[in-house]
């Protein structure tokens, strides 16, 4: 399986900011936004992943990963030339995918709780074994800003309805999606909705009319933020801020989770700790090195 972050689009959500910069380089708390979708994937033992991007964002997103080799992996770039919804990005990455199963992150989405990281690889199994989809679904207030799934008496997924007016539901589709190789096929079928765009609640609803849509529900233990807004982005800082602190672990850490990955040794990471080594991060990296002594 392959990864794909969507950081493209104008980042209107978070205007005047984003004029200047691309909001995935915008820090939540100690870290860029990006690092944080990035770490899920390598969480779920991901390595050759593709940055969905504005043209005149690429130059900064191969600054700060390369060909990934840093981070013992193998990362490319291609670009979105117009925001045309989150299925047409999708098919930006069509030729990086060549037929494999894909793991589709949006790259303002973070997520965290204990046992993330199993519930992600398991889901990352069952579509690589079966084929199909697997989305999740997490409870929300605002129901109309996201794709809301509608659920029978029984419990049973029957639409997944994108931003509604009257929402059926208020559990939301966050911004990851597992999906086998006929994602690709199925983005080219989709219409664009009344906003003008390529859905990709539209790609998920042909999965589910197929019966080939898993949905799993994020309860109580886990966190996830959209942080295109402002209410968000500051919720999210916050958040990160308080777990790290009281437990003194970092979240989205991306060497760390390479060096427990083995995707670099001790030689590399003492490399990059070294040219942080009057930062914070480079302590804690220094930190992790002396504790797996």
């Amino acid at each position: 399986m392959k990864g794909v972050i969507l950081a493209g689009g104008s980042g209107t959500r978070l205007y005047p900011i984003t004029y200047g910069i691309n909001k995935h380089f915008l820090p939540i708390y100690n870290k860029p936004m990006i690092y944080y979708p990035l770490s899920v994937l390598m969480l779920m033992k991901i390595r050759e992943v593709i940055f969905v991007a504005n043209r005149e964002d690429i130059p900064l997103f191969k600054k700060f990963f390369g060909d990934g080799s840093d981070l013992g992996m193998k990362i490319s770039y291609t670009v979105q030339e117009e925001p045309r919804g989150l299925a047409h990005a999708l098919l930006c990455a069509e030729e990086f995918a060549k037929g494999d199963s894909i793991c589709l992150i949006l790259g303002d989405n973070i997520f965290f709780g204990h046992g993330l990281p199993e519930v992600l690889i398991s889901a990352k199994e069952e579509v690589e074994k079966n084929g199909g989809a697997f989305v999740f679904g997490y409870y929300v207030n605002d129901p109309e800003r996201y794709g809301i799934i509608e659920f029978d008496s029984s419990g049973r997924v029957i639409s997944i309805e994108e931003k509604p007016k009257n929402p059926k539901s208020n559990f939301a589709v966050v911004g990851l999606y597992i999906y086998d190789s006929t994602v690709f096929e199925k983005a080219k079928k989709v219409e664009p909705s009344w906003r003008g765009e390529l859905e990709i609640t539209s790609v998920n609803n042909q999965y589910l009319k197929e019966g080939k849509l898993k949905v799993k529900l994020l309860g109580r233990g886990f966190a996830w933020f959209d942080a295109g807004t402002y209410d968000s982005f500051l919720e999210a800082g916050e958040f990160v801020a308080t777990i790290e602190k009281k437990t003194g672990l970092m979240i989205g850490c991306i060497e760390e989770i390479s060096f427990k990955n083995k995707w670099i040794d001790r030689k590399k990471l003492e490399e990059i700790a070294k040219k942080l080594e009057k930062t914070d991060y480079g302590k804690y990296l220094r930190k992790i090195l002396d504790e797996s002594e």
